[in-house]
């Protein structure tokens, strides 16, 4: 492969989903291939010593890069033609000037956290989020040194403006807000334009975990963010086939992340980032099909006597979320979280264990609808008065829904409420036909 030009001038000036095709690769220097190839190669060959003293030079940071020169191939712990393909085409979903990809979405942010937040700072973060950010806030940060504090999702701006001041007196000032808007599991919508003026009046950065929206319903970067993280896993991944992160910001931001990664070793591998590249072109009709079936099932579920409570961005409660809403997404992307009726854990259970198209697994984004119980799976590791005090009870389930017909997910859910006040031996099958199933191998 040749060196690319990262920008083709033919393709400039069009949409991200019409780039996602072709952005960031040429045909013609790699034999015609119409997709790119699958570059699974650990090290690249110099065409000269000079060049490879150069190439690490620039990788190093020991010498500034004519911008005008490509920078060249060392090795895939640094640099990879599938990676760069890959970020140069989600640049253009949220316009960030640059981006680096991860082998998980905690892979992405942890590695960002520690390669931007200095030893003797803070992190202020907004909670419910996801379980493993949770134990990394909660733990494994103060254990390095960075003392973290949090903040209810959906809070003021002043309550972080408060709380970024108290830290500045104990000689522990933030250096960067986290959010995770929704927040996971509880659809609650954070302020980022608020969050984003705090931390810059603090000196910090602002940082949003985009997942559960991005990047069709929500910009993060037009709100002041400065930058932007993904579980690619989900969404950007969205057929349950592979892991993946991603960090997106401004030339300066990914470069010190970058640096960090290459030590840390946490960069995507190069099969992942080819499959990350089929994945991406088909990313908003997912998305769009996923949404669409969200505001039916939604707004099903609010009808049903057996369902007490329904988060989804697209129904925002209070006025306050309303307005959030309004100004800063485009859509309540595909993600519903219902409380049931007088449940517990037991009839939670009941409900989960009676889906039959519907998959019973962790994780979202994926062309299959999944469903899972955030107090005693995603969030097992929050003690059990923390989540009750963030929203998190014995009957809250989360769906993600997929791409299926939603009159079948509908009729899945259905079923599975009737059977929480079934007696045992009273449960009736479902005239639901899955084909293929059976105990057959």
């Amino acid at each position: 492969m040749k060196r690319r030009r990262k920008r083709p001038p033919k393709l400039s000036g069009m949409r991200p989903e019409s780039l996602m095709m072709s952005y960031g690769y040429r045909p013609e220097d790699s034999e015609g291939a119409v997709k790119p190839p699958v570059f699974q190669t650990s090290t690249f060959v110099f065409r000269s010593a000079e060049e490879g003293k150069e190439f690490f030079a620039w990788a190093y940071g020991l010498e500034k890069r004519d911008p005008e020169k490509p920078m060249g191939l060392i090795y895939s712990r640094l640099n990879n033609p599938d990676l760069e393909i890959l970020e140069d085409r989600l640049n253009l979903w949220d316009g960030a000037e640059e981006s680096a990809v991860f082998g998980s979405g905690m892979a992405a942010i942890s590695t960002s956290l520690l390669a931007l937040v200095p030893l003797g700072s803070s992190v202020v973060f907004s909670r419910p989020v996801y379980g493993g950010t949770d134990y990394l806030m909660e733990h494994i940060l103060p254990s390095f040194g960075i003392p973290t504090r949090e903040f209810p999702a959906g809070g003021e701006a002043a309550l972080v403006d408060k709380l970024c001041r108290t830290l500045a007196k104990d000689g522990t000032p933030c250096a960067l807000i986290f959010l995770e808007t929704p927040a996971n599991p509880t659809i609650k919508l954070t302020d980022i334009e608020g969050c984003a003026r705090v931390a810059h009046d603090h000196g910090a950065l602002c940082a949003v975990d985009n997942t559960f929206l991005g990047p069709l319903y929500q910009s993060p970067f037009d709100h002041g963010a400065d930058l932007v993280l993904y579980s690619a896993t989900k969404y950007l991944g969205g057929h349950c086939d592979l892991l993946a992160g991603a960090a997106l910001g401004s030339s300066e931001l990914i470069e010190k992340i970058k640096a960090l990664r290459t030590i840390l070793g946490t960069m995507l591998d190069p099969h992942s980032a080819w499959l990350m590249l089929r994945s991406l072109e088909t990313a908003k009709l997912r998305m769009t099909c996923a949404r669409k079936n969200a505001e039916r099932i939604a707004a099903w579920l609010l009808k049903q006597p057996q369902v007490s409570r329904v988060h989804f961005a697209g129904f925002p409660e209070g006025e306050s979320q309303k307005e959030i809403y309004a100004r800063q997404c485009t859509g309540p992307g595909g993600i519903i979280a219902f409380e049931l009726v007088g449940a517990g854990e037991k009839e939670a259970f009941r409900f989960l264990n009676s889906v039959r198209l519907i998959k019973l697994a962790v994780s979202l984004g994926g062309t299959e609808s999944l469903i899972e119980h955030p107090a005693s799976m995603t969030h097992a590791d929050v003690p059990e008065d923390e989540q009750l005090a963030i929203g998190i009870t014995p009957a809250l389930v989360r769906l993600s829904v997929g791409i299926e017909h939603p009159d079948d997910i509908i009729r899945d859910l259905a079923f599975a409420l009737d059977q929480i006040d079934a007696e045992p031996g009273d449960e009736v099958e479902p005239e639901l036909a899955i084909p293929g199933g059976g105990d057959t191998a």
